[in-house]
């Protein structure tokens, strides 16, 4: 088992900045990568972007790139979510998941977070 806690969402003004963690714990030896994946009110999840914790290879969705930067902390055994430049569109759950495969979908991702409310006012 993983257990994943995110923190640092909170509200900000567009153009603003938002750094999200998420603390891994347990069997976090069982897990490649760790991904963070949001969802807006309506909306389905949508990839963000991920990490592997050895090697730090990254992946970053379109509509972040340039914007968002994922990063790792092996000894705290923590991933981070840099955001910056943010969007109304930006607004949503974030939540970060833990999993075997180097990949962007979901439903590959076994181990979650309970999500932390990012809110981008215009």
């Amino acid at each position: 088992q993983v257990q994943l806690v995110e923190s640092g969402g909170g509200l900000v003004q567009a153009g603003g900045s938002l750094r999200l963690s998420c603390a891994a714990s347990g069997r976090t030896d069982t897990a490649y990568v760790v991904g963070w994946f949001r969802q807006a009110p309506g909306k389905e999840r949508e990839f963000v972007a991920l990490i592997t914790w050895t090697g730090g290879r990254t992946l970053h969705a379109d509509s972040v790139m340039g914007r968002f930067s994922i990063s790792r902390d092996n000894a705290k055994n923590a991933v981070y979510l840099q955001m910056h430049s943010l969007k109304s569109e930006d607004t949503a759950v974030y939540y970060c998941a833990a999993g075997e495969t180097f990949t962007s979908s979901s439903t590959r991702y076994k181990y979650w977070g309970q999500g932390t409310q990012v809110t981008v006012s215009s």
